[in-house]
């Protein structure tokens, strides 16, 4: 079966954004260029830990090649624009994997398609260089006829994209004070209170 790569390289804008209310929303990936617009869905806590894996990306890259780490620019504060529409989901993430590719000093981040058997999010890095990304080290069947989204950032774009990802990841229901769970517009059984609503 075959399989399609959706490569931004790079691309006008990469972004992470929701589909629907609090409470039960869809969280997307989203990338376009080149007259296209790729939109593929994740879990929010995956959302979550590229922002995080993606800063510690940003880190180590300076660390060990003295890459100028650049500030949150202001164009990632302001960039509150929606999803572009459509959104039409290409397909399910089911792991992520990041690279740093020292010669052309960009990151690359590849979503790769949830197969049959996939049951956990998978983050990889490879901070040596543009290598294909596979996080599956002792994988018996490789994972080539999975459809991916690969798009290539530079350190300013990467930084862009951490902001606006922590702030959808936080744009949630607001937590409760006493067990942290969300709170519902209808109501909330906290387990500190024994179950009665707050």
């Amino acid at each position: 079966m075959t399989h399609q790569v959706h490569a931004f390289e790079p691309p006008e804008r990469f972004v992470a954004g929701t589909v629907g209310e609090p409470g039960d929303r869809t969280f997307f990936l989203q990338a376009r260029g080149g007259g296209r617009v790729v939109s593929v869905a994740l879990e929010k806590v995956q959302v979550s830990l590229l922002a995080e894996k993606l800063e510690e990306l940003l880190t180590e890259a300076s660390r060990r090649f003295g890459v100028e780490l650049p500030e949150v620019p202001v164009l990632a504060i302001n960039d509150n624009e929606p999803l572009d529409t459509p959104v039409d989901e290409e397909f399910r993430v089911g792991t992520l994997g990041l690279a740093f590719d020292v010669d052309t000093t960009t990151v690359v981040i590849e979503a790769i398609e949830a197969g049959d058997g996939d049951a956990e999010v998978e983050l990889g890095e490879d901070d040596d260089d543009d290598t294909p990304i596979d996080d599956d080290e002792d994988d018996d069947e490789p994972d080539d006829d999975l459809d991916r989204l690969r798009v290539r950032l530079t350190p300013e774009a990467t930084r862009a994209f951490i902001d606006r990802a922590r702030r959808v990841v936080a744009a949630g229901r607001p937590p409760c004070p006493l067990c942290g769970q969300p709170l519902d517009p209808a109501g909330h059984l906290c387990p500190r209170h024994n179950g009665y609503h707050r």
